[in-house]
């Protein structure tokens, strides 16, 4: 073949790039960002001007925003469903109290150290858990998180079953622990929406759905499946602990079923299925909407929790893919867009 010829498949075969752009932001990722600065300062200036009924309000949607987001991290993302993340929203809250309490650290300070301490435990954790295929992985997770939950009620030093109160927080007056508490609620929500937004937008993003589509692919290509499942279990775990060490700094008591319970699992999983598995919005949505709902309904018991349940139940057999995903099917409409989408160039 002379070079004429070889020249002339090479360009042939080279895909020629003037024919398409990669797409990564969209116009309504762009009003949301912009509308996601104004709500940020709107927040921070809250304190100054909202009552202490909603500065606590808004912490308890703050609590329930990220840890939806970090479980959706974990699930929707990593394919790794774990229903005893509720553990390290224990080992957070704990470790804030004894941070607080018994080593003498400013309270609002602990509450860091409530997320790395969580990520700390997880590295052992996972050791275990990653050891069982499938749903024994999911029920793993959860008799960990039981068997803390044990642990802590049979620790005295820690309260026992009764629990413990954060009295580090009696030298502070009530209006500065509630603005500070809400500042780090903020912190924490728009955080864990930044983290994952940014997360998926790297190359780490695009190993952890890969993954989740399918291991045996991804490996063939070349990716750690081992490392990369590890480090979305250390950095959820880590956003749980800030979450669970937030939450009961705001309640200013905990006790190991408030801290470890079981009922902490449905709750988080109902908020991204419900808004949508595999998205940034829709946990965003269950979020809200689960927050709403329990406060209108919360005096109804039982019937509350059946009625939660059979909305699932409805959202899943009916919208597979959540509130947002039905959006997204009819308008395409991406808030957080995250994915790289082939677009064809305008004429020039």
């Amino acid at each position: 073949m002379n070079s004429y010829s070889a020249n002339s498949t090479v360009s042939m075969l080279a895909p020629n790039t003037d024919t398409f752009e990669v797409q990564r932001s969209t116009k309504a990722g762009v009003i949301t960002l912009i509308i996601s600065i104004v709500l940020l300062g709107l927040s921070i200036s809250m304190p100054f001007w909202a009552g202490s009924s909603y500065l606590r309000l808004f912490t308890e949607l703050a609590c329930y925003m990220a840890m939806a987001q970090m479980w959706n991290l974990l699930g929707g993302y990593g394919g790794l469903v774990s229903i005893g993340q509720q553990a390290f929203i224990g080992i957070g809250g704990y470790s804030l109290f004894v941070w607080a309490n018994f080593v003498g650290v400013d309270p609002f300070t602990s509450v860091a150290l409530g997320g790395i301490i969580a990520a700390l435990f997880a590295v052992p954790i996972s050791q275990l858990v990653f050891r069982l295929p499938g749903g024994a992985f999911a029920i793993g997770t959860w008799a960990i998180a039981e068997v803390l939950r044990l642990v802590v009620a049979n620790t005295y030093v820690l309260g026992g079953g009764s629990g413990a109160s954060l009295t580090a927080l009696r030298g502070i007056d009530r209006a500065t622990r509630e603005s500070v508490t809400f500042w780090i609620a903020v912190a924490a929500a728009f955080g864990s929406v930044l983290l994952v937004y940014m997360l998926l937008r790297s190359r780490f993003g695009l190993a952890l759905t890969a993954i989740r589509d399918s291991e045996v692919a991804s490996r063939s290509q070349g990716i750690d499946v081992k490392k990369i499942k590890f480090l979305v279990y250390i950095i959820s775990s880590f956003g749980f602990g800030i979450a669970g060490a937030l939450y009961f700094l705001a309640n200013i008591r905990i006790s190991p079923d408030a801290a470890f319970g079981i009922s902490w699992s449905p709750l988080i999983i109902f908020m991204v299925i419900i808004g949508g598995a595999g998205t940034i919005e829709g946990p965003l949505i269950g979020a809200i909407l689960f927050f709403v709902l329990s406060k209108i309904f919360e005096d109804y018991g039982t019937w509350y929790l059946a009625s939660l349940g059979l909305l699932a139940v409805i959202v899943t057999i009916w919208f597979p893919k959540g509130l947002w995903g039905l959006v997204v099917d009819h308008f395409d409409l991406r808030l957080f867009p995250v994915q790289r989408r082939l677009r064809m160039p305008e004429n020039k």
